[in-house]
């Protein structure tokens, strides 16, 4: 318990904890404990995750809210056994599992909402608009679309893939890794020329 409450006051970053990811949904429901096997690692690439993608999210748009954080390997087999919406704890872009991998094969995600598009959304907004913003200004590996609440899984690696997908119309494939964008930066700056002015560290 004091081991577990220690790690959750852990200060990944300049907005976030590691107790912000710790609470899982399933786990809850199924009385299952959500720690990770090497605690150490976990926090080594949240810390990367936050530093390099949500803070500047956070910075820019106000609370980013976290629908599903950190997942440990057990509780995320448990999860794909029992058809959870759990990728295979093997599948390489299972994001959740942050304490597995070395070196390059590192990973780290979150599933999240950000409230101030979420409203936008909710009157007919384009998701599209926050993807082109989020690839033209962050130093993403992936990010996946959902229908609720413009939900997204947001992903980062050591050497990032730079991919876009969506469950939302158009569903697909949006942008696949080491292509360029069908629409030039001008027609994409267009799309969030009244999105916040961003803070953080842009990508190049």
């Amino acid at each position: 318990m004091w081991s577990l409450e220690t790690l959750g006051r852990v200060r990944l970053s300049r907005h976030f904890f590691m107790r912000d990811f710790l609470y899982s949904e399933i786990g809850n429901f199924h009385q299952k404990q959500n720690i990770p096997d090497n605690p150490d690692l976990a926090l080594e690439t949240g810390r990367a995750f936050c530093e390099t993608l949500l803070d500047p999210l956070e910075e820019t748009f106000g609370r980013v809210a976290v629908r599903s954080g950190y997942r440990s390997p057990s509780l995320n087999r448990f999860g794909n056994e029992n058809r959870l919406n759990c990728a295979r704890n093997d599948n390489p872009l299972e994001c959740h599992i942050w304490d597995r991998g070395e070196g390059d094969a590192r990973i780290a995600g979150a599933s999240i909402v950000i409230p101030w598009f979420a409203d936008h959304y909710a009157q007919g907004r384009d998701w599209r608009d926050l993807a082109w913003w989020m690839h033209d200004h962050l130093i993403y590996s992936e990010i996946w679309f959902f229908p609720k609440l413009c939900a997204f899984n947001l992903v980062w690696r050591p050497e990032p893939l730079r991919r876009i997908d969506s469950y939302i119309d158009p569903r697909g494939c949006l942008l696949k890794p080491g292509a360029e964008p069908d629409e030039d930066r001008a027609k994409r700056q267009l799309r969030y020329a009244d999105f916040p002015a961003f803070r953080g560290i842009a990508y190049p």
